[in-house]
């Protein structure tokens, strides 16, 4: 359930630095720097990435003149943003924000896990739809998707294999009864519910964009 929150003219800059670093632009939904400018002003990326779009656009006089001030003039923004996050309540979300929805569940998504800090919420919805690819004979670790995936989380292929075999205990459709003593079974079944509405295609949309978060360049 999101909330509405105060947004101040001065988070502009912090856009504009984003926006301005290489390749300049608007930057992909859940790449790591708009993750963690997301998680640090308690904003989900996507509505960190619609202003970033006004932004682009200069739809206001406001916008014309923090670029005109500040875009050809980085260290001059550097200072401007190093003297706003040294301000007094910055990161408030009560007082400091307004008119982008906060999804409570995006700041959760990429923080590690209580019982397996190796793993986020968004490490297993990727995982999940690597499960939906597959099928239970090829949740190995010998399997190529398997390697490629761990190679992108930096994670081991037994890892990757565990967290599928958790997701087979979730999976009605497979009648598993077995119990197991996993500290990943509940966070595998809450992302499980999570996505119990949602097509494989549309987990995989997601997965994907989640995944720009793990390249590094």
């Amino acid at each position: 359930m999101g909330r509405n929150t105060v947004w101040h003219d001065d988070n502009w800059l912090l856009l504009l630095q984003l926006y301005l670093r290489k390749p300049v632009g608007t930057k992909p939904l859940y790449s790591r720097e708009m993750v963690n400018l997301s998680m640090e002003l308690h904003i989900a990326p996507q509505g960190l990435q619609n202003r970033m779009k006004q932004l682009a656009r200069l739809q206001t006089p406001r916008l014309e003149r923090i670029w005109n001030t500040y875009s050809k003039n980085p260290e001059r923004l550097a200072r401007a943003v190093a003297l706003l996050r040294q301000m007094k309540g910055f990161g408030a979300a009560d007082e400091f924000y307004e008119g982008v929805e906060i999804q409570e569940t995006f700041d959760c998504d990429f923080r590690p896990l209580a019982v397996d800090k190796r793993f986020t919420p968004a490490i297993l919805i990727i995982i999940l739809d690597l499960y939906f690819q597959l099928t239970p004979a090829t949740m190995v670790t010998n399997t190529p998707e398997v390697v490629e995936l761990a190679r992108l989380l930096k994670l081991t292929p037994a890892d990757i294999v565990t967290v599928l075999e958790v997701f087979q205990i979730c999976d009605p459709y497979l009648e598993r009864n077995e119990v197991t003593l996993s500290p990943l079974l509940a966070p595998c079944q809450r992302v499980w519910q999570r996505m119990s509405d949602k097509e494989p295609d549309q987990i995989h949309s997601l997965a994907e964009e989640m995944k720009v978060y793990f390249r590094r360049k």
